[in-house]
């Protein structure tokens, strides 16, 4: 994997950790923007690992490597917090356009995050939230909507002409007014509520 990585473009320094107690050495001594989780790892798993990682390096973004596919499991990965899986069978092609997206992005869509998203709306009983959406204005709905489209933070800034800034702080009052924490809880939202199928 370690020398796969080292053939995109765009990937920097790479590290590689046998389990989630050296991962979590490597971040105290190496800056790191993305990590590849594999969720079955010996002394710490993957999800301990991320339960940890999440709330002490939040711009960091995680992307699970996993053999399962269980809608329950994986949105509650989402829900914790980790910004797209992928299944460990994945080709390279995906695997790059993973690591941009969500360096990048904030978050990778792919069609098992789409079936996810789709199949948490048949579990939730609530009726859609649509009275959060009206007390966004107008231009949040605009950022909220190109966010959606997976377009970058930058890319709305060129596409607004208003500054990265200033998309970053509507970025933080449409997650405030959503009761969302991040991108994926964005996306997840707009599923929901019938904003994306």
């Amino acid at each position: 994997m370690v020398r796969l990585l080292k053939t995109f473009r765009k990937v920097g320094q790479v590290s590689e950790a046998q389990h989630g107690k050296e991962l979590l050495q490597i971040l105290n001594k190496t800056k790191t923007d993305v990590i590849l989780l594999d969720l079955e790892m010996p002394i710490m798993n993957g999800v301990e690992t991320a339960e940890y990682v999440i709330p002490k390096y939040p711009d960091i973004k995680i992307i699970v490597l996993t053999q399962h596919d269980s809608e329950k499991f994986m949105l509650h990965m989402l829900e914790l917090g980790v910004h797209s899986f992928l299944l460990k069978n994945s080709n390279p092609d995906e695997l790059e356009r993973a690591i941009l997206s969500v360096y990048e992005k904030d978050f990778y869509h792919n069609d098992l995050i789409s079936s996810v998203m789709r199949k948490s709306i048949s579990m939730k009983s609530e009726k859609p939230l649509f009275s959060k959406m009206a007390e966004l204005s107008e231009r949040e709905k605009e950022i909220f909507g190109l966010i959606c489209e997976e377009h970058s933070l930058k890319e709305i800034s060129i596409k607004l002409n208003i500054s990265e800034k200033t998309i970053h702080s509507h970025k933080a009052n449409i997650q405030h007014k959503l009761g969302v924490r991040n991108t994926v809880g964005m996306i997840k939202f707009a599923y929901e509520n019938g904003l994306l199928v």
